[in-house]
């Protein structure tokens, strides 16, 4: 399988993404995301996402040139329409603006609208953890799941994410999908040809499936079963309703060129720490993860993802042969 070093991946993906009909500054924005995402192990937002991003630009379902704007909405309430485009220079823009707006008011949220699949929900807030911010990230998405109890998917997978600073380490990052596992996995596995496990999914009969295709015309499974049901509503709530973004049952297809622009929405919230908790938030951050270290076998959320960063850095990215065909493909095909 081919090597590629960042520049190179991000590369070969703003090369697709311009033949797509894509503008240059949003590929960069789009391309650096999935090679990230790649990087960090999460390979359902990562490079298997180009093909289909690509033919939603090309046919006009996204638009590959949008400008998001932002408008203040109230002190420290902010709306960023993301104009259809793709979420990435919307999410850019509202970390600049919730950045901002944090270090004057201690807390800030930006609530995007006509968005799309904002990829690892977890990179959104390590970067306000970077800039210094206690942040949540709720992210709506196509419907996906049935509410607990019922048959047919209303909810979607819902990712929620929880990043904070830490005084000497790098930003603790939790990312979570509402299903028991995120939709990329699936669609990666149907991109393999490979089985799912059993207890992911649904088919469309309501029956377990170790089929991913079966798997994408069905239904995820909710973490935690009621819990995650709930959850799911809650995020479509504060992600889509408090922005005026479509709900999961109202959005079309991430992953399909036919249709609507899926129009979903995000709700970031940042507090910024130096403003609301002064020094000691972070030395009291380092008690509470230290006490949890100093128990064998215990390991902080992000570890992985950490060390996968230090390992792409020395030896490169490792890619699929027929995933580079199929991006270089789209490339030269202009």
């Amino acid at each position: 399988m081919p090597t590629l070093t960042r520049p190179e991946a991000e590369a070969l993906v703003g090369g697709a993404l311009l033949a797509s009909n894509v503008s240059g500054k949003n590929a960069v924005s789009v391309a650096r995301a999935l090679v990230a995402a790649e990087i960090d192990g999460q390979v359902g937002h990562g490079l298997s996402r180009v093909s289909s991003y690509c033919a939603q630009a090309a046919s006009g379902k996204v638009d590959g040139h949008a400008s998001p704007m932002a408008q203040r909405a109230a002190s420290a309430f902010l709306r960023i329409d993301a104009a259809n485009g793709f979420a990435f220079p919307a999410m850019d823009l509202a970390i600049e603006e919730i950045t901002a707006t944090a270090a004057e008011t201690g807390i800030a949220a930006v609530a995007i609208t006509r968005s799309h699949h904002c990829g690892q929900a977890g990179a959104h807030v390590e970067k306000l953890a970077e800039r210094g911010c206690v942040s949540m990230l709720f992210a709506n998405t196509p419907k996906a799941m049935a509410p607990w109890g019922g048959n047919a998917p209303i909810f979607g997978t819902n990712p929620i994410a929880f990043g904070t600073p830490q005084a000497n380490d790098a930003p603790l990052v939790i990312d979570l999908s509402l299903s028991k596992v995120a939709r990329g996995k699936v669609m990666a596995a149907s991109k393999k040809g490979e089985p799912i496990p059993e207890g992911w999914a649904l088919d469309a009969q309501g029956r377990d499936t170790t089929d991913p295709q079966a798997a994408l015309g069905g239904s995820m499974v909710p973490m935690g079963d009621a819990k995650g049901a709930a959850l799911a509503l809650m995020v479509e709530l504060l992600a889509a309703g408090l922005g005026g973004a479509k709900f999961g049952n109202e959005a079309a297809s991430f992953l399909s060129a036919d249709g609507d622009a899926p129009g979903t929405g995000q709700l970031l919230i940042a507090f910024n720490v130096a403003k609301t908790s002064g020094d000691g938030y972070l030395s009291r951050v380092g008690d509470l993860l230290g006490a949890m270290l100093g128990q064998d076998g215990v390991r902080l959320p992000g570890t992985k993802r950490l060390a996968l960063r230090e390992t792409a850095e020395r030896d490169g990215i490792t890619v699929a042969q027929t995933v580079v065909d199929e991006i270089e493909s789209i490339a030269t095909s202009a």
